[in-house]
């Protein structure tokens, strides 16, 4: 019911001539279409843009703090989307380090889990007010080295999808594994994406040259 199709919304520069790709993963509800809007305030002018879309608009069926056996086999088949669209950027000839990541939400919480099962040195990653999965993190499931890899975290405070103690727990178990985390907690923040949250990713990830 759960399991996603290769359904992956493409625009920007074509990967052939970008030297560097995004993947854009929209949260619960949302869609491809939805997310890739943010492209007309981001900097991402010289990137291959990537969209997936989840099957019936969620990645998952469940909260992202929910036992993991309620969110299979969805949470394994969208960690398996993100990987394949990855691996597909890589063959097209874009390294790992010029590939950036963004979500929002349930996409920010798919986001920081696949990075952190995956961590390597990448171009930079947004979590629009998302954290690690599971009821209980297990740890011994991330790996690798970030290499100092930049990564924005933002949440508002209190979030009703979205507890700070998560984000916070996920910041440190990701800086642990050499990254370089920026986090913005905004008091009182809607459960959205603000100006606020798209100039941080600008400033801090999305710099231009």
């Amino acid at each position: 019911m759960y399991l996603h199709s290769k359904q992956v919304l493409t625009t920007g520069i074509s990967v052939e001539k970008a030297k560097k790709a995004i993947v854009m993963i929209h949260g619960r509800g949302g869609s491809s279409q939805d997310i890739v809007t943010l492209k007309e305030h981001l900097n991402l002018k010289e990137m291959a843009i990537f969209a997936p879309q989840a099957s019936q608009r969620s990645w998952y069926p469940y909260s992202f703090m929910a036992p993991e056996v309620q969110n299979q086999p969805a949470l394994d088949s969208a960690l398996g989307v993100i990987n394949d669209l990855v691996q597909d950027i890589e063959k097209a000839g874009i390294p790992a380090d010029s590939i950036y990541f963004l979500g929002f939400s349930q996409g920010a919480c798919l986001t920081l889990e696949y990075l952190a099962r995956n961590a390597k040195k990448y171009g930079g990653a947004v979590a629009f007010t998302g954290g690690l999965i599971g009821e209980t993190l297990i740890t011994e499931r991330y790996k690798g080295d970030f290499e100092g890899t930049p990564i924005l975290i933002s949440t508002g405070n209190p979030d009703p999808h979205v507890p700070l103690t998560r984000v916070q727990e996920s910041i440190s178990i990701l800086k642990s594994f050499n990254s370089n985390v920026h986090s913005e907690v905004f008091n009182g923040k809607q459960h959205s994406i603000s100006f606020e949250e798209i100039n941080l990713a600008n400033q801090y990830i999305f710099k231009e040259n």
